[in-house]
């Protein structure tokens, strides 16, 4: 893909999520995902921040947020957001997969939007699965999949398992 397709196709997306989270605020998805004060938190495929910005709020000064996309434009998109808010507590990483974090370091993953797009989704979710704490939380929304791809998908392999179906998301549980 071309720079200016690339950055056609980013400039359409943001403005997407932008009509996105007014019809929808993050805040109102991540209520789902039941972040606490302190947590630590990966937004993998975090495209333009919506759902980090808010977790770094969520979690306070005493958390951590990872915002992980393979779009450069995102990454830069979320660090400029972070800084225009005085947000000291979001780290951006650009990745297609490994996040370079560390085993068992992460209390939620949130997983939005994205697994449909990947061409190895197994892949990523096994880096989920790495860098979740024991017990650790993958909040998961795919509004391009069907409920039985995604159950398919995220516990087929094992590594995880269906706690509850939310309204608008699937939280589910790592698996020793």
């Amino acid at each position: 893909m071309s720079d200016l397709a690339g950055a056609l196709r980013f400039a359409l997306s943001y403005l997407w999520f932008g009509v996105r989270d007014r019809l929808v605020p993050p805040a109102r998805v991540l209520e789902e995902a039941r972040i606490e004060l302190g947590a630590s938190v990966l937004d993998f495929g975090c495209g333009p921040g919506s759902y980090a910005l808010e977790a770094a709020r969520l979690v306070g000064d005493g958390g951590r947020v990872y915002a992980a996309d393979v779009e450069p434009r995102a990454v830069a998109r979320v660090r400029a957001a972070a800084a225009g808010k005085g947000l000291g507590n979001i780290r951006v990483i650009l990745t297609d997969c490994a996040t370079g974090l560390e085993d068992e370091s992460i209390d939620v993953a949130l997983f939005y939007d994205a697994c449909h797009d990947l061409a190895q989704p197994q892949e990523v979710l096994r880096e989920l699965h790495r860098v979740l704490k024991p017990g650790g939380v993958l909040s998961f929304s795919d509004h391009h999949m069907q409920e039985e791809a995604i159950l398919a998908q995220v516990t087929g392999s094992g590594l995880f398992k269906l706690v509850r179906k939310g309204r608008r998301t699937y939280t589910f549980r790592k698996e020793a």
